[in-house]
């Protein structure tokens, strides 16, 4: 191990501030020697280079007894210099590029004394060019025999220590360069996230979806109900608010005649954080005209059990208690009322509502006297029964005053035809047979700012322009909304969110 690395969790750092100062100090120092020198230590581009991955798949060790080939083939690969053991004339180290890391084998005699001498004063964490040829060891590890290298950049600061690695929470996400050159396990599940959101827009383009992409500055901020970032429009001297949903933007569409239309972008809530919220995240929203509630339920389903397979290569993954989770279809389907009743009884909704509240407190729960029968039961709901729904379940129907832009049931009024898919005890994605009457969603609107302000006494306003778009006529349809880095987190067994953004939000130091 190289003297110079340094850990990066202070509380088990044996090496003091001064310390880490001194090595960054010698680092800045060698570099004014070696451009004193007239090198260059910042290099150009590199081609035919070939991938750790790819020298991995198609090397084929001679057999035994036969004798190597007198004219190998020479590989060219380039990466960061992970860790280095020098023996006199000859030296192992590791190089690590995006695809995996691998040996290479160096010997004085072949390079040149002098290159020889100038590799030795190379620090780990340096970007550096190796060509060669590949062998297995004695010990039976691949690796590259080095004819030559180069220098690509030199690094001016010490990676944190080869056993401990980057292991503060908060260094990590402020430092996301760093975790991803240390932890493989870290870019991993970032580079898992890519390939999720890819599998989910080949599944929607290969259904005839067309992707598309609305505004994430709006002058209101609607869609769903939540509190907005606001900011100053300076050209139109206007305020505008960064997006809390992409929905109304993209029924407009429906109103002008795409039929299948999706986006896969970013919204905004200035809202609280924990371990399953961020302030900005990723959605996928689509909107099918001619479609409702049953045809969402079988595109998510479908997707989401597509996308495991082409992914990860399992529809059975481990939830955050350590529990199976079984993404194979079918995927249960219950409506909200049948979950009360299995919960609180088959009579729970003949009770009177004095009766209803008299049990829900008798389990523990903040009952108090302006709740009617429904927000009792919505509280039931979210404190004894969501955590428990760990298989995938879509809970259907649900009342109406919770999604004010769904369409009514139409043998009850008071629920509307919408699912919130549950799987490992979280909210995943809802969906709904849009509400498409603009009379009725102009009311329901209207009933949800009753009340309403803002921590700045700001009341929501009415979207006019959407519901002048719903009075041209917008066709029967079915929407959903997915969260992406929740999709991530599940598909990767990831159990905070962080952990599957690249840069989430942090206090600045």
């Amino acid at each position: 191990m190289s003297s110079e690395q340094i850990p990066a969790n202070n509380s088990a750092a044996d090496t003091s501030t001064q310390d880490l100062g001194n090595v960054i100090a010698q680092r800045r120092a060698k570099v004014e020697t070696m451009r004193a020198a007239g090198k260059n230590l910042y290099g150009h581009r590199v081609d035919d280079l070939t991938s750790t991955a790819q020298i991995r798949a198609e090397f084929v060790p001679p057999a035994e007894g036969e004798e190597p080939s007198a004219t190998p083939k020479i590989y060219r690969v380039a990466g960061r210099m992970m860790a280095r053991r020098i023996m006199g004339k000859a030296l192992f180290a590791n190089l690590k590029d995006e695809s995996g890391a691998m040996q290479f084998y160096m010997q004085r005699d072949e390079v040149g004394v002098e290159a020889y001498q100038e590799f030795k004063q190379l620090d780990l964490g340096d970007i550096i060019l190796i060509e060669g040829f590949a062998f297995v060891t004695r010990t039976g590890e691949l690796s590259i025999h080095v004819k030559r290298y180069e220098l690509l950049s030199k690094s001016l600061l010490p990676l944190p220590e080869k056993f401990h690695g980057l292991q503060d929470q908060e260094q990590r996400y402020r430092q996301r360069y760093v975790d991803l050159i240390c932890n493989d396990d870290s870019r991993h599940v970032l580079a898992m996230r890519s390939k999720i959101i890819q599998a989910c827009r080949e599944f929607l383009l290969k259904r005839g979806f067309m992707e598309v992409e609305t505004p994430i500055l709006q002058t209101l901020a609607g869609g769903a109900a939540a509190r907005p970032f606001k900011t100053h429009f300076n050209a139109l001297n206007i305020p505008m608010y960064m997006r809390i949903a992409p929905e109304l933007y993209l029924k407009r569409l429906i109103v002008g005649g795409f039929e299948k239309v999706f986006e896969i972008g970013r919204d905004f809530r200035n809202e609280g954080m924990d371990h399953k919220h961020n302030p900005e995240f990723t959605v996928l929203e689509l909107y099918q005209a001619y479609s409702d509630c049953q045809g969402m339920m079988e595109i998510m389903e479908s997707m989401i059990t597509t996308v495991a397979q082409q992914t990860i290569g399992t529809l059975v993954i481990k939830g955050e208690d350590g529990h199976e989770i079984n993404l194979a279809s079918p995927w249960r389907r219950v409506s909200f009322h049948e979950l009360l009743e299995e919960k609180m009884g088959a009579d729970w909704w003949s009770l009177s509502l004095d009766e209803q509240r008299a049990k829900a407190k008798a389990l523990g729960l903040e009952i108090t006297d302006d709740m009617d029968s429904f927000h009792v039961s919505h509280e039931i709901y979210d404190r004894l029964i969501e955590d428990t729904l760990i298989q995938p379940t879509f809970v259907t129907r649900l009342p109406a005053y919770l999604v004010p832009l769904a369409k009514r049931c139409p043998d009850n009024p008071e629920l509307v035809d919408v699912y919130e898919l549950e799987i490992d005890g979280r909210e995943m994605c809802p969906g709904y047979t849009e509400l498409n009457d603009p009379i009725d969603q102009r009311s329901r609107f209207a009933a949800q700012l009753v009340g309403r302000a803002d921590a700045e006494g700001e009341v929501d306003r009415i979207d006019e322009d959407f519901l002048t778009a719903l009075e041209y006529g917008m066709p029967p349809t079915g929407g959903l909304g997915l969260g992406m880095d929740r999709l991530v987190m599940l598909l990767t067994g990831t159990e905070s969110i962080r952990d599957v953004i690249l840069f989430p939000a942090m206090r600045p130091k």
